[in-house]
């Protein structure tokens, strides 16, 4: 009996061993895997009944269901010190996705405002906006069931208004990621998140559009289309817009929520309306989530984007883009400029020519191609058609890192130093005309044509119209005058003289860091 008791005891603590070392291997390979992957193992190891894709009389009940308990309620908190009591200050964009009045800013104390996330991994990583969480002091997540943890920012980038933050909690409720690159317009999808502060909230409608690119990202801003000046004015691309747009209701609060097909899959992050009132008006926006896996697995193991570049500068393909250069094509991008040193030199690509596809696919705009290219890192291949002379030819290209945009010599470094002051400014701007000259009494001025929410010049109270003549004590008369002026700025100091009217001028000096 001894020696029979002696051999289960042995057993039974070889099976515990054995069950224990499987466990850590298994967190360890688990640890090491994309959230897709990830889901795919609990998902094999949990199945759930399928939720089969409605047809007929629309029936959401069990898609509302299976997400509901995954998309969570966020609430942040942000002390009065980032507050600057004017136009364009960091609370702008509180105000404009959340409502915060005008009136509560400033005031010395905390601000709290709210937005949605939808929980990725059951072991507490939460997808959401970038723009939800970026001034927060305290992050508060709360789940439908009244559960509520404290929660972290694992990383955050606003060319891609995406954010992952993780809660200390295990077994949560999770949403199932979808495929977007499948979703076709026309098909049936739901909202849900927490809008205008009421609880979990359910909406239904259609896919509008794909590919959207509204231009709220202000990095991604192309004036030289939104204002018909026939003015190229290149401003370094960095920000990736490519929108699912829906007319299922998204309101202030939606932000970071989820966009789901009828199948209870996640197949996007709500972002933003267009509206002219700031509430519903039949035009939301989401981030895909074929977009999204990238940049959240990116967060979770490097913490910031890795990002693979092409290494070109470009203009769509528009009526102005087509007289200026004198091409006929529809589609593709314009290659304005070739980066030195960059993936797309190596690969022989040159100003000028035409990309018309990216694996193979056609580029309608350049949301197609960025889309594309920022799902991929540095030492990827993607393979590129572009048009020379009339005829089309194939390229694979190695995508490079972000400093392979760096430039070399020091002027190169200077230019690039201004090219960043420019875009921070937050600016357009447009020639002034003769006419304007002479009503001034001035031999120099460019206007500014648009003021940027969120740049510099909105938080100083720069306005639309003003005709500056000198930066930095040289004289500007276009957009290439204004950069070249910008790359003599010394002490993060920008000295700015402008005309408001005949007889008068104006002389400020703009910091860069404020």
């Amino acid at each position: 009996m001894k020696k029979i008791g002696a051999t289960l005891l042995a057993a039974i603590v070889g099976g515990a061993v054995a069950v224990g070392g499987f466990k850590l291997l298994e967190k360890k390979q688990m640890d090491g895997m994309t959230f897709e992957e990830r889901q795919k193992v609990y998902y094999a190891n949990n199945p759930g009944e399928e939720i089969m894709s409605s047809t007929g009389n629309p029936d959401f009940t069990q898609a509302a269901a299976a997400v509901s308990p995954g998309v969570v309620h966020i609430q942040v908190t942000v002390s009065s010190r980032n507050s600057g009591g004017g136009g364009g200050s960091p609370f702008d964009m509180f105000e404009e996705f959340f409502g915060v009045p005008q009136q509560r800013r400033g005031q010395g104390r905390p601000m709290t405002a709210s937005g949605s996330g939808v929980i990725i991994s059951p072991d507490g990583y939460i997808v959401t906006n970038n723009h939800v969480v970026e001034e927060a002091d305290k992050i508060e997540v709360v789940l439908t069931d009244k559960r509520s943890y404290e929660a972290k920012v694992i990383g955050r980038d606003p060319n891609f208004d995406l954010a992952l933050i993780k809660v200390n909690a295990t077994g949560l409720p999770m949403v199932k990621l979808g495929n977007s690159d499948n979703v076709q317009i026309g098909e049936w999808v739901l909202a849900v998140g927490y809008p205008l502060g009421l609880q979990s909230t359910v909406t239904a409608g259609i896919i509008s559009a794909k590919g959207r690119q509204i231009g709220i990202l202000g990095e991604s801003q192309q004036p030289q289309r939104r204002y018909g000046q026939g003015q190229q004015e290149q401003i370094i691309n960095t920000a990736v817009e490519s929108f699912l747009q829906t007319d299922a209701v998204i309101n202030k609060g939606n932000s970071g929520g989820a966009l789901v097909n009828a199948r209870g899959e996640l197949i996007g992050i709500n972002s933003a309306i267009a509206s002219p009132t700031g509430t519903y008006a039949g035009y939301g926006f989401a981030i895909p989530i074929n977009l999204t896996k990238k940049i959240v697995d990116d967060f979770k193991e490097f913490g910031s984007v890795k990002r693979g570049y092409i290494g070109v500068t470009f203009s769509e393909m528009n009526a102005d883009v087509r007289k200026q250069y004198g091409i006929d094509d529809l589609n593709g991008v314009y290659v304005s400029d070739v980066v030195k040193g960059g993936a797309a030199e190596a690969a022989g690509i040159k100003s000028g020519d035409i990309l018309t596809k990216v694996e193979g696919k056609t580029i309608y705009g350049s949301p197609d191609l960025q889309e594309h290219v920022a799902r991929l890192r540095p030492g990827d291949k993607v393979k590129l058609t572009y048009k020379r002379d009339g005829k089309e030819k194939d390229v694979t290209i190695t995508l490079k890192g972000e400093e392979a945009n760096k430039s070399k010599s020091q002027d190169e470094e200077s230019s690039a130093s201004a090219t960043e002051i420019f875009n921070k400014l937050g600016a357009s701007f447009v020639p002034a005309n003769a006419q304007v000259k002479k009503e001034l009494g001035i031999n120099s001025g460019v206007v500014v044509s648009q003021v940027h929410s969120g740049g510099i010049f909105e938080y100083f109270g720069v306005e639309r119209g003003l005709v500056i003549t000198h930066i930095n004590g040289k004289a500007v008369n276009n957009v290439d005058d204004v950069e070249s002026a910008l790359g003599s700025t010394q002490r993060n100091i920008v000295r700015i003289k402008g005309v408001p009217e005949r007889g008068s001028s104006v002389e400020f000096n703009v910091p860069l860091k404020y």
